[in-house]
């Protein structure tokens, strides 16, 4: 039975007759779907070679090209997997021998060959060939691993002599493999016991002659060719031959220093922030239960204060987040100092820190602390030769009044720290358990918002834009609406920021644009005037990757003329990384579409990106507009923009105009057009 097909033979023989001879006999014995080829030439025979694959190759010694052994040389360079016998009139030993050595897998005599030994012979090469590239597998697979492995492991022969070192062994005991090969194992491999500085008898010789494996004893040393020391591990195993002789031994040693410096890290690590070195969330629990436990028996109260930083996110995306790094840590050397040696101050990830205060006497001693951290945290930072500024916010709840455990203050002065952000943010404030039902109605709202755009919850109203020259209707706002199936009609007001907190603000953003797009399409097909169509864009949406793709997609899906549709941005978005924003809306303007600003007059102070940005229109908040009735000698900003608009040839937009008589004061000043109550409230398309 043939463990390997033979399919395809090169016979490289220049003899017709001993070639066709060898074929008979191949026939005679042979599978019937062999294909014998015959080359009678080692150029003919190289040029098969390159071009097909061969299972085995039957070689003569005398070619005309090529004589004994450098016949044997050039086959084997053309195909060296290739199984290759050499077939010779020669009886001659040392030429077998050498052709053995050289790349042959057998030397057979012509004129002793008959067809069954002719097969065998054929069959055992190709088996021995196998068996050699296995072997060969093997013993790389097995040079690779202990190369690869981390522990170092030396071998030794029966009389202790070392034979094997991997490159691990070689580096910590200094020694090459080729210098350490041959040498006693006591040379190279030298161990004292740490304690008492004796030499520890050689763990290779007790493993042979006990044959079993053993260790080394605990605290031992390895001193290595240079004279410095390493505290090991070991295990010893003797080898064995066939007979199970022991006939050597292995050593598999590692050094612990790294080891149990890797313990003590990891015991630190599993308790402490890796950024800061600051206890984390897990020993932070522990700290306020104990100090829970000590108020208790000492009726005193235990503050802990929520902090997160206003503005990290910022300077973390515009600067990278090594630089976010060290103003991690800044932050937080300042917060330790601010504190006493018996309070802690723990970073519970990202840009939050909670901070634990003892052996409080009043709340008021608490909100000291807070003011401090609010000053120093606020205070310049020179980080990589950029002065940065970031604010935090800060909840405080107080044991017994806040809760009795560490997860219900930690909780409690969470919500308070949001709190403190809708406040203002740069504030502190204390806990009120009347923010608990404002946190689960948040949360209440956000986990309804995650399910109303594919329940269809949302709908979009529009207010009429009207050019006050004139009367008629230039444009409309696209201004979204939610509809829960509980609670009713959502005020914007009420899930606007929750969408922007959670991040749900850019897919809503989106749904909104594509359906004003597609209204203002159908009202063109019904043969309505051309107007335009505002809609707004946040901050998270106009800072999307995805931002220009999606609105030019959109324009596409919808139909839509470019021209058509206006977006409108506040100045805080604008002013925030302007290189980027300069370019994205020269894209924008390039394509057509109009860019306003929302709320003109309300954030920025600086008006150079007026000219610098390709804006075209401007649109006076109503607080503004509102002074024209409330407060008529507050009425210089809305004359101001006005004016400023008309020389920079902007158009202006008065937002939220509800009186005849703010009507009558804008349509004075020439202001372009205006929106608001006094035209119409936002409706429904139809």
């Amino acid at each position: 039975m043939w463990k390997k097909s033979l399919k395809q033979l090169l016979l490289v023989e220049d003899n017709p007759g001993d070639a066709r001879l060898i074929l008979e006999m191949f026939n005679e014995q042979g599978p019937g779907n062999t294909d014998l080829t015959n080359a009678s030439s080692m150029s003919e025979a190289e040029k098969l070679l390159s071009e097909r694959t061969f299972d085995m190759i039957p070689l003569d010694l005398g070619l005309p090209d090529s004589q004994g052994l450098d016949a044997v040389r050039r086959a084997h360079a053309a195909a060296p997997r290739v199984p290759l016998v050499v077939l010779t009139g020669l009886d001659d030993e040392s030429l077998a021998a050498q052709a053995l050595q050289v790349g042959a897998q057998d030397y057979l005599i012509k004129g002793q060959l008959e067809a069954r030994g002719l097969l065998r012979a054929l069959r055992y090469a190709v088996e021995r060939n196998t068996m050699e590239e296995a072997l060969f597998v093997e013993k790389e697979r097995a040079l690779v691993t202990l190369n690869c492995i981390g522990d170092a492991v030396i071998c030794t022969d029966a009389a202790g002599n070392i034979t094997f070192l991997n490159v691990v062994a070689e580096k910590m005991t200094s020694w090459p493999r080729q210098e350490a090969a041959g040498r006693p194992m006591a040379e190279v491999f030298r161990i004292l016991d740490a304690a008492t500085r004796d030499v520890t008898p050689n763990p290779m010789e007790r493993s042979v002659a006990q044959n079993r494996t053993v260790h080394l004893p605990l605290n031992c040393i390895l001193v290595r060719r240079d004279g410095t020391e390493i505290p090991i591990e070991d295990s010893v195993a003797p080898i064995h031959d066939r007979e199970g002789q022991a006939t050597g031994a292995v050593i598999v040693f590692r050094d612990v220093s790294a080891a149990r410096a890797m313990a003590l890290e990891m015991t630190h690590s599993a308790q402490h922030d890796f950024l800061t070195g600051m206890p984390n969330r897990m020993l932070l629990n522990d700290r306020v239960n104990q100090a829970i436990a000590w108020a208790q028996r000492h009726s005193k109260k235990v503050a802990v204060l929520f902090l997160d930083l206003d503005g990290f996110k910022h300077i973390n995306d515009s600067l990278g987040h090594p630089t976010g790094d060290k103003l991690l840590q800044s932050v937080a050397k300042r917060l330790v100092d601010c504190v006493r040696g018996s309070d802690t101050v723990s970073r519970q990830g990202g840009d939050e820190f909670v901070v634990l205060l003892t052996e409080g006497g009043q709340s008021e001693d608490a909100a000291i602390t807070a003011r401090r951290m609010l000053q120093t945290v606020a205070e310049a930072h020179s980080i990589d030769q950029h002065d940065l500024h970031v604010t935090t916010s800060i909840g405080l709840s107080v044991f017994p009044d806040d809760g009795s455990d560490a997860e219900r203050l930690i909780k409690n002065a969470d919500t308070a720290m949001y709190q403190a952000k809708e406040n203002g943010r740069q504030s502190y404030q204390f806990f009120k358990p009347a923010m608990n039902v404002r946190a689960v109605e948040r949360q209440s709202i956000e986990e309804s918002l995650r399910r109303a755009l594919e329940r269809e919850e949302f709908l979009v109203h529009y207010q009429p834009k009207v050019k006050l020259s004139s009367g008629e209707i230039s444009g409309a706002e696209a201004l979204i609406r939610w509809k829960h199936p509980v609670r009713g009609l959502v005020p914007p007001n009420d899930f606007i920021p929750i969408a922007e907190d959670c991040g749900l603000i850019v897919p809503i953003g989106n749904w909104v644009l594509r359906e004003a797009c597609k209204q203002a399409c159908t009202w063109a097909k019904e043969g309505l005037p051309l107007i335009s169509m505002d809609v707004n864009i946040s901050a998270m949406e106009f800072r999307d990757e995805d931002f220009l793709d999606g609105v030019f997609r959109i324009l596409q899906e919808t139909g839509l003329d470019p021209k058509l549709l206006e977006l409108e941005l506040t100045e805080s978005v604008l002013m925030k990384r302007a290189e980027s924003t300069e370019a994205i809306l020269k894209i924008l303007r390039a394509s057509g579409v109009q860019l306003a600003v929302d709320d003109f007059g309300t954030g920025y102070s600086s008006l150079s990106y007026l000219r610098k940005f390709p804006i075209d229109a401007l649109k006076i908040d109503q607080s503004f507009i509102r002074q024209i009735t409330t407060a008529p000698d507050e009425t210089t900003i809305v004359t101001a923009v006005i004016s400023m608009g008309r020389s920079l040839r902007l158009r202006v937009v008065a937002e939220g105009v509800e009186s005849h008589e703010e009507l009558a004061f804008l349509q004075a000043r020439q202001c372009d057009e205006a929106q608001g109550y006094c035209f119409s409230r936002p409706v429904l398309p139809e």
